[in-house]
C-alpha cells in the first residue's frame, strides 16, 4: 500500500486503451513483468496496476504499443510517448538469460518509465524491439506512421 502511494505521487493518468487493430504491425504473447522508474530496474511502480505481473499480448500498430493484460488493467502507450525498446537481463520481478526481456522506455506525463515484457517465444524478442523502435524513429522524424 505504501509503495503504491509513493510511486503514484505525481503519476499522470494512464492513456485510455484503444481496441486492437486489424492493421497491427506485430502481436506478441508473453508475460508483463513490471513497470519501474526509468533507469532504476528495481524501483517497481505499484500505482495504477503497473506493478501487477500478468499474461499479456503486446500489440504494435501506428497508434503505439497496446498491452492487453489478463487479470490486470490494459496499458496503452501512444507512439509519441515511446522513447526506446531494448533487450535486458532483468527488471523488478524477473531476471532472465542475458537479453531475455524486452524493456520499453516511455513517458507518462513528466515521468519516464521502463516496462518489462517476457515474450513467450525467444524468436519474438528482436521483432518486438524492432517494431517499437520503428515507431520511435517515425515519430522523431515526423514521418507519417504506417
Amino acid at each position: 500500500m505504501r509503495r503504491a502511494r509513493r510511486t503514484g505521487e505525481g503519476l499522470a493518468p494512464l492513456p485510455e486503451p484503444w481496441p486492437p487493430s486489424e492493421s497491427e504491425v506485430l502481436s506478441v504473447e508473453g508475460t508483463y513483468v513490471s513497470t519501474t522508474s526509468a533507469g532504476d530496474w528495481l524501483d517497481r511502480v505499484a500505482a495504477a496496476g503497473l506493478g501487477v505481473r500478468s499474461a499479456v499480448t503486446a500489440h504494435v500498430d501506428a497508434r503505439g504499443l497496446l498491452l492487453t493484460r489478463r487479470g490486470a488493467p490494459d496499458v496503452a502507450i501512444p507512439s509519441a510517448d515511446l522513447v526506446v525498446a531494448r533487450r535486458e537481463r532483468g527488471i523488478a520481478g524477473k531476471v532472465a538469460d542475458a537479453g531475455g526481456l524486452v524493456v520499453v522506455r516511455w513517458r507518462l506525463g513528466e515521468r519516464e518509465l521502463d516496462t518489462g515484457l517476457r515474450p513467450r517465444y525467444s524468436r519474438d524478442l528482436d521483432p518486438l524491439v524492432d517494431a517499437v523502435n520503428s515507431l520511435v524513429s517515425s515519430t522523431q522524424k515526423g514521418l507519417p506512421r504506417a
